[in-house]
């Protein structure tokens, strides 16, 4: 029960600067030790017309420095498709993206911060444009 405990308090939310969003990320560690967890990113909206697509979907890419977690996601995409402020679906600002990822073998034990950079893109209708956007983040990880 300490661990999980422990493993909350260290799961708090990260803020990241941008002109758009705040950008908040979290790492959620596993139920059980063999299961992966996640790296929870939230893009909060500073301006009322701006929303992050859908497609293509955000991704992360873990700094390949640390040595804590490993990248559990699926492949990109080889190519990303046009993106149309008049077609684009957006993703709910209440809801986090999840990137799957695991512990690594290597992890050193205790509290441990890993910085990754989230990369996607996001449109205003009302303005008729879309951009890319990144993110550098970090979050807290509790190694057992």
């Amino acid at each position: 029960m300490r661990t999980f405990l422990a493993l909350l308090l260290l799961a708090s939310p990260v803020f990241a600067a941008s002109a758009h969003f705040d950008v908040q990320a979290s790492y959620a560690p596993p139920p059980r030790a063999a299961d992966k967890g996640e790296i929870l990113v939230s893009f909060v909206p500073k301006v009322a017309d701006v929303f992050v697509d859908e497609e293509p979907a955000p991704r992360l890419k873990l700094d390949a420095a640390q040595t804590v977690l490993v990248d559990r996601q699926a492949p990109p995409p080889d190519r990303v498709t046009a993106f149309d402020p008049e077609t684009a679906r957006f993703r709910d600002p209440k809801v986090p993206v999840r990137f799957p990822v695991s512990l690594s073998e290597k992890a050193p034990k205790g509290p441990q911060t890993v910085k990754a950079t989230v990369t996607y893109f996001y449109c205003s209708k009302k303005e008729g444009w879309c951009r890319k956007g990144s993110e550098e983040i970090a979050v807290q990880v509790m190694v057992p």
